[in-house]
This record gives C-alpha cells, sequence and structure tokens, in this order.
C-alpha cells in the first residue's frame, strides 16, 4: 500500500449507494457531537459519515455480508483488489457485465472485486438481491464507466485501518456501546412515505416496520446507557411518533431515486438525536 497517496486525496466513499449520506453532510455537521472517542456505524453502507469524521477508533457493522467483505479487502488487501479491478475495468461489455453477475466467487478478493465492478456498472449504483441472495440488478447505460480509482482506494484503505469491520445486525451495537465517549449513528433503510417509495431493503432481508420499532429500542436503550445517538429517516407521522422521546431535527434534501424525474426534488428528512443540539 502507498500511504503517500493520502495526501493527494482525501477519503471519501468509494462505492455508488442508495441513501448515501455525502451531500448531506454540510447539513449534519451541525448534529454531530462535539467529542466521541469510538465511531459505530451499524448500517456501513457507502459509509459517507465514516469517510466525513475519520475517528481515531471505528467499529462498523453491516447484514451484507458482500458489502462487509468489501471493506476488509480495501482495508488489508487493497493492491490485489486493484489488480482484479484493472482485468474488470479491462474487459467490461454487456456480455461480461452478465456473466459476472451470474459468476459465484469463494474468494474473498474476487468477491470484493466483483461487487465494486458491478456496483460502478449496474443500474443507477443500486445493490438489491432476489430472494435467493443472488445480485438482480441489470447493467446500466454508461458510455464510459469509472469503476475504480486507485487513489481513492488506497485513502479508504488508510482510513479503514483503525476500524473493526464486522457482519452484524445493528442490535450487536448493544454488546459494544456504553458510555459518553461512544457515538453511534443509525442510517437505516427509511420508512417510505410514499407506496412509490416503499424500497426499504438492498439485499434479501427487508426492514419492516416492526424492524424500525427494534431499532428505536435499540436506540432507547443506548441512550439510557448514556451513548451519543443519532438516526437518520423520513420525516413522517410514524417515525415521529416512534421517536417523540428524541430531539427531532427536520433537514431539506434531495429525493433522487425515482425513475420519473419530474417526481424527484426537495423532501424534509428527519436526524434524530438523544442529545440537544446547541445553537453554533
Amino acid at each position: 500500500m502507498q500511504p503517500q497517496l493520502l495526501e493527494s486525496i482525501a477519503p471519501r466513499p468509494f462505492l455508488k449507494w442508495a441513501g448515501g449520506k455525502t451531500k448531506l453532510i454540510p447539513q449534519y455537521s451541525h448534529y454531530f457531537p462535539q467529542k466521541f472517542a469510538t465511531y459505530y456505524e451499524p448500517f456501513l453502507g457507502g459509509g459517507a459519515i465514516f469517510f466525513h469524521l475519520l475517528p481515531q477508533r471505528a467499529v462498523l457493522l453491516d447484514i451484507n455480508p458482500e458489502l462487509v467483505n468489501v471493506y476488509c479487502c480495501v482495508r488489508d488487501r487493497v493492491d490485489e483488489l486493484i489488480q482484479k479491478l484493472q482485468d474488470h475495468r479491462d474487459r467490461h461489455c454487456q456480455e461480461y457485465y452478465y456473466f459476472i453477475r451470474a459468476c459465484t466467487c469463494t474468494a474473498a478478493v474476487e468477491r470484493a472485486a466483483r461487487m465494486i465492478y458491478l456496483n460502478k456498472t449496474c443500474f443507477n449504483g443500486l445493490y438489491r438481491e432476489n430472494s435467493k441472495g443472488q445480485f438482480n440488478v441489470p447493467m446500466g447505460r454508461y458510455k464510459n464507466p469509472a469503476i475504480f480509482d486507485p487513489e481513492l482506494l488506497y485513502a479508504a484503505a488508510i482510513a479503514l485501518q483503525n476500524a473493526d469491520i464486522a457482519v452484524a445486525s445493528f442490535e450487536t451495537v448493544l454488546e459494544y456501546a456504553n458510555s459518553k465517549q461512544d457515538f453511534v449513528y443509525f442510517d437505516p433503510p427509511y420508512y417510505p412515505i410514499s407506496s412509490t417509495s416503499n424500497f426499504t431493503a438492498y439485499n434479501r432481508h427487508s426492514f419492516k416496520p416492526h424492524d424500525q420499532i427494534r431499532l428505536r429500542d435499540t436506540v432507547a436503550e443506548l441512550a439510557r446507557r448514556g451513548v451519543q445517538v443519532m438516526v437518520s429517516n423520513s420525516d413522517c407521522p410514524f417515525i415521529r411518533d416512534l421517536y417523540q422521546d428524541f430531539y427531532l431535527h427536520p433537514i431539506l434534501a434531495a429525493r433522487s431515486i425515482n425513475s420519473n424525474g419530474n417526481r424527484r426534488g426537495k423532501i424534509t428528512e428527519l436526524v434524530i438525536t438523544s442529545y440537544p443540539v446547541e445553537a453554533r
């Protein structure tokens, strides 16, 4: 690995991810706690908040084993990963895309390279699995997709060196976080605010209303311990009622995942905190 490359590019998400928070960070920054020792992110996704905060210590969790494998390979085997990605880039075409989509890889680096390749060449960067756990998103219409950036992967690898990364459900954070020195950020699948926004799963396991309640109960237990907790979710009566005992902060966000361009625009979302946020 080449650590000097960190000076030329700041770490940031290297995957496309539905619901990614990169564009919302300017609004989120006001709500992050002033001080914490260990950062926890149980719905890792694209990792925008982790790469923004660059905590000294982090525990990153996700229920998607393919996603977790990607992060582990970026952290531990980035040179091998880049070599595999170069091969995918050189061979990319429609026939090759569907060949790789149908493949079953067993080696960790091959699995990671496959996921990054499909992520950067599939439709809208979506991650979707069928009931058998097979990736099933069609190829996107890109003339020259940027499949990977070596400098960005090196920067991400360095940022991840002090992170523990594991396949686990969000409730697993209860085994770790237990004091005001801990900061937990939850970015779950959002509660749908309409029948057309009812996409609440990026793998074979959907996220139902009772899972939202389980999440709220987890947040409540962490708050009881004094842990600093922040949650992102839809601004709707169900979520407002669920978190009525917490601090609710509406923010303005862009609706970008919609096949109809006329239905894309600004809507409010909620930032929920277990702590009061002072004016800054």
